[in-house]
């Protein structure tokens, strides 16, 4: 666990200068930030989900592991519904009535 935390703190700065370009891109691209914004919390929580699975794993724990993985689908889910409304509705206006 110590390991992975280092690795992570590690890369903390290479993750900012991410975060930072995706959201250089997206104000360029004139996309509205509200959406970025909950795709990078979608992104956060499938590494914090899989890093939390990978050590109740680790730990001997594989049943735990798994509902860890679920939580972590099922708030994705939740949280990708407001995205996929919008891509919904706006294939729905480009399609001819």
């Amino acid at each position: 666990m110590f390991t992975g935390s280092a690795i992570f703190l590690f890369l903390v700065d290479q993750i900012y200068q991410i975060i930072s370009m995706i959201q250089k891109l997206a104000a360029n691209a004139r996309v509205n930030v509200v959406y970025v914004e909950t795709i990078l919390k979608i992104i956060g929580i499938a590494y914090i989900a899989e890093f939390a699975a990978q050590i109740t794993k680790d730990a001997g724990q594989g049943a735990i592991a798994s509902k860890i993985e679920l939580g972590g689908k099922i708030l994705i889910l939740a949280m990708a519904i407001p995205i996929l409304t919008v891509m919904i509705e706006t294939i729905i206006r480009l399609i001819p009535g």
